[in-house]
């Protein structure tokens, strides 16, 4: 079991940014949650994680979401706004008998999916433009 903190993340702007997500505690469900304090509140990106055990089987969940915020001003006064928001979300289910090897393969073969030097893959997820 390893100990929370901080995850810093890079991004893929053409001088990679390093994003740091410090642990904010559970919610009521005993999801992990970590946040990149940077602005407002309303304005954090959210990383969170959980692990659950159901009828041999474990599920492992990750969710990002990343919002854009913009300052609005309504009769001389400026406040920041939310306009949009990217969530990603992955899911994994393992069999309670797999290995850690087969854990770790199928987790890689994800990770170099999503690469991208996966051109069809990236053009699908990133550009939005459909594979024929």
């Amino acid at each position: 079991m390893s100990a929370r903190t901080n995850l810093v993340l890079k991004d893929r702007a053409a001088t990679p940014v390093s994003h740091t997500f410090s642990p904010d505690g559970d919610d009521a469900n005993g999801v992990h949650i970590f946040s990149e304090k940077v602005g407002v509140p309303a304005g954090y990106s959210r990383y969170t994680g959980s692990l659950r055990q159901t009828n041999g089987r474990f599920r492992a969940q990750l969710k990002l979401a990343v919002p854009v915020t913009q300052t609005q001003v309504i009769n001389g006064v400026s406040s920041p706004v939310v306009v949009r928001t990217a969530f990603i979300e992955v899911g994994m289910t393992f069999d309670g008998l797999s290995s850690e090897q087969e854990r770790a393969d199928a987790i890689g073969m994800m990770v170099d999916s999503l690469l991208p030097v996966q051109t069809q893959i990236n053009d699908m997820i990133v550009k939005l433009s459909d594979i024929y």
